[in-house]
This record gives structure tokens, C-alpha cells and sequence, in this order.
């Protein structure tokens, strides 16, 4: 690296979270959700200098060329440059406009729209409906806007989840009060590996956890979550009861069965296939992750009927899911 070249930045925890959920609405997001729909439309017979104008009036940088209500061409502010440095102000758009026109679908993924705009290096797409009729245009700016004010919608809505998942131990009076969730783990999911232990790490933040409660039992979950689909025959089950001081988790699966518990626990011991190893997975630090984050783990295992491993976090007072002073 160059002496001038600018230093790296190291990521942090919260830049992974934040370009997580970008990535995420990239793929949630329609295209109709982000793009301009009240659109200034131009004819192919207006002179560049009234395009101009146009331009000027409505702070915009391209239009649309539309005829008989069909979409025939687009016109950007370098295509009236480039016919005013010609001296052609008064020449047609229909002259300076493009017509090998590309456009996107309202109700595609704005990800769709994003490899557009990376492949073709355009500045704008027209947007059309299912009958190819013009319902928007699309920029990038649009797309950052979008994502943004969606990032706003999903902050404001979560810190509601946070309010009334946070109370939830305060509000009930028992004498043993416990959230118990439970996911199904299909073998073989690498698609869905690791979504059971993100829901379970949202639930414990929604209900007042602290960041590191949360990431130890993300961390353990994750682990227990990939060992299903990586070691088991048919998957299995993934059970977490949260109390106000403890925080119990297991795993239960109907076989194969692991031969020798003991050496299961040492580093580096992996049944994995080379198939899953080529994938990056079952490196045999599994069981060895899970003991850094957890104040007590068990496995009970028998071959041919399955295994069952068995976590619990211990939470200080300062951790305890209780109204504090209680």
C-alpha cells in the first residue's frame, strides 16, 4: 500500500449490524417503494431549450420522452449540453434523446435495480408496471432516500418492541415467570443457518439484554443451531427459556449420536463431511465456542437415538430481566 493511500478502517460490531440491514431492504424493498412516482414526462417534439427549462424549474437532471402515451426515449441533461454546445437550442429532444431505453419493473427488488445500475452505469430507469406502462423513474438518489427513510420506519417500530418486550417481566406477577421459544432446524439448511440464533439474539435485546448478554448467547445458539444441520440425520430442535436471572438453552436432535462425548468437546474433532468443510464449516470449534459463552453446558448422547445438549447463562443482577430495584 502506498504512503498516501488512506488507512483501512476497522469495522466495528455495529458497522456489520447497519450494512446487515441495508443488504436486507435491498431485498425487501420493491422498487415501488422508492422510486419517483409524480414524474415530469416530456414529448419528443419540445425544443432542447424548453427541456431546459423544464429542467431548471424541477431540479432534475433527465426526463422521460413519452408519445401517445408510450414510453419512446429518454433525455438527460448531457444530451441538451451536448446540443447546446452544437448550438442546436432549438433543435427537437426526439434528435438528442436515447432511445434504446432500459427499464426496470415497480415490483422487483431495489437488489435488481442496484446491479442495473452497477452493470449498465446509468444515472436514471424508467420504471414500468406489469403492463409496461410508466409509473416512475429511478435514481440512486431515490434508492438512498428510500433505504434511508426505511432504516427511520424500522428504527421507530423496533424501539416500540423494545418498550413492551422490555416490561414484560414487570407486568406479570407469578411465581415463576419464563418466555420459552422454540425453532425447527431442517438438516442440511445452510440457507436458514444461523436465522434461529438472529431471532434469538433480537428477542434477548427487545426484552433489555445488554450487548454482550446478547452476543454470548448468539454466539452459543449459533453454534448449537449449525451442529443440527450439519451432524444430524433429520435436524432437529432449538429450545431457549429466558428467565429474569437465567437464561437456559438446548438442542435436541434423533440421532446419529455422537461416539465419544469427551473427545467431541477437544478442539479441532469434527465429524464433518468434506463437502461441509469446502463450504467453510466444521472446523471442530463448535462445542469449544459454546463453553467460552456459557457458564454451564452438558451433552447427553446416545448412537443411533440422538443427542441432546443442554446450556445455561447465569445472569448477574445488573443483567437480571427485572425492573430495576425490585
Amino acid at each position: 500500500m502506498s504512503d498516501d493511500a488512506e488507512p483501512r478502517r476497522v469495522m466495528t460490531d455495529a458497522d456489520a449490524h447497519n450494512i446487515s440491514r441495508v443488504e436486507e431492504l435491498s431485498y425487501e424493498l420493491k422498487i415501488s417503494d422508492v422510486m419517483t412516482r409524480n414524474i415530469l414526462t416530456l414529448t419528443p417534439d419540445m425544443q432542447i431549450v424548453e427541456v431546459l427549462e423544464q429542467f431548471r424549474q424541477m431540479r432534475i437532471s433527465g426526463a422521460p420522452v413519452v408519445a401517445d402515451g408510450k414510453l419512446i426515449g429518454i433525455i438527460s441533461l448531457e444530451d441538451l449540453i451536448r446540443a447546446m454546445e452544437r448550438g442546436n437550442s432549438h433543435a427537437r429532444a426526439r434528435s438528442y434523446m436515447s432511445t434504446d431505453v432500459t427499464t426496470v419493473r415497480s415490483y422487483d427488488s431495489v437488489v435488481t435495480a442496484l446491479e442495473a445500475f452497477g452493470r449498465l452505469r446509468l444515472g436514471r430507469f424508467p420504471v414500468v408496471d406489469e403492463t409496461g406502462r410508466l409509473v416512475g423513474i429511478l435514481t440512486k438518489g431515490d434508492i438512498t432516500s428510500g433505504t434511508l427513510k426505511a432504516l427511520q420506519r424500522d428504527y421507530q417500530a423496533e424501539e416500540v418492541r423494545r418498550y413492551r418486550a422490555s416490561h414484560l417481566f414487570e407486568d406479570i406477577v407469578s411465581d415463576r415467570t419464563s418466555l420459552i421459544l422454540r425453532y425447527r432446524i431442517e438438516q442440511g439448511d445452510f440457507t436458514r443457518g444461523g436465522q434461529a440464533s438472529s431471532f434469538i439474539k433480537r428477542a434477548l435485546l427487545r426484552l433489555g439484554a445488554n450487548a454482550q448478554l446478547a452476543r454470548r448467547c448468539g454466539i452459543a445458539i449459533y453454534e448449537a443451531e449449525m451442529n443440527l444441520i450439519i451432524h444430524t440425520t433429520h435436524g432437529g430442535v432449538i429450545w431457549v427459556e429466558i428467565e429474569p436471572n437465567q437464561i437456559s438453552m438446548a438442542t435436541i436432535d434423533d440421532g446419529p449420536g455422537i461416539p465419544d462425548v469427551n473427545l467431541a468437546r477437544k478442539a479441532g474433532w469434527s465429524t464433518a463431511t468434506a463437502e461441509v468443510r469446502e463450504m467453510g464449516f466444521g472446523a471442530g470449534m463448535g462445542l469449544k465456542n459454546i463453553e467460552r459463552c456459557v457458564d454451564e453446558m452438558n451433552i447427553e448422547s446416545k448412537i443411533g437415538e440422538g443427542t441432546r445438549l443442554d446450556m445455561k447463562i447465569l445472569l448477574l443482577p445488573e443483567e437480571s430481566f427485572r425492573e430495576t430495584g425490585s
